[in-house]
């Protein structure tokens, strides 16, 4: 059997206090996340719902600012790197992260592929999502899959038709709602 040594009172106590500063010296660096919306409200508001919804705790790590702005492709990605540029001036916040999220629309392809190739080449990486024709799909994949074609027109049908069941027949769609997430995230 191994002989247990009896350690001194002192040097448990110094062990301890060396521990405790070991402790303390650490401390989680922020993590500061941007995400800047083609829309100037729908998608801001469903980002802020999303950001509520987040588990208690996870803010206190990382703060995450939605800036909607009514621009879209490149001229979306240009308003990207201005508000990192004077986060990073004006509030000495440096963004982590950048994201950039906007609709497919009716851009040409061209346009299209070069705003995604050029948040892929940028350095560091642009985060770059987007939506099949308009950000109202988001909300529709929440209710069900699709991989296929749809236009836009009707997004909101299939949003009512989806809602009405819960929500009640008098259930209307309001594009700028600031509670679709509330809504949607039991979906």
């Amino acid at each position: 059997m191994a002989r247990k040594i009896k350690i001194p009172n002192e040097q448990l106590k110094r062990f301890a206090r060396e521990e405790k500063k070991r402790e303390s010296n650490f401390r989680n660096k922020r993590k500061y996340y941007l995400i800047v919306c083609e829309g100037e409200k729908t998608e801001p508001n469903y980002f802020q719902g999303l950001k509520e919804d987040l588990p208690k705790g996870v803010l206190t790590f990382c703060q995450i600012d939605i800036e909607g702005t009514g621009r879209n492709t490149q001229s979306l990605i240009d308003e990207a790197l201005r508000l990192k540029k004077i986060y990073k001036q004006e509030s000495h916040i440096s963004i982590d992260k950048l994201w950039v999220v906007f609709d497919r629309d009716s851009f040409s392809p061209n346009d299209f592929n070069n705003a995604v190739l050029r948040c892929q080449n940028s350095n560091p990486i642009i985060g770059c999502a987007w939506s099949n024709e308009a950000f109202e799909l988001w909300y529709l994949l929440h209710f069900h899959y699709y991989n296929h074609g749809m236009s836009r027109k009707y997004y909101q049908d299939l949003i009512e038709e989806n809602l009405k069941p819960i929500l009640g027949n008098d259930y209307k769609y309001q594009k700028n709602s600031t509670e679709m997430y509330s809504i949607l995230k039991e979906h």
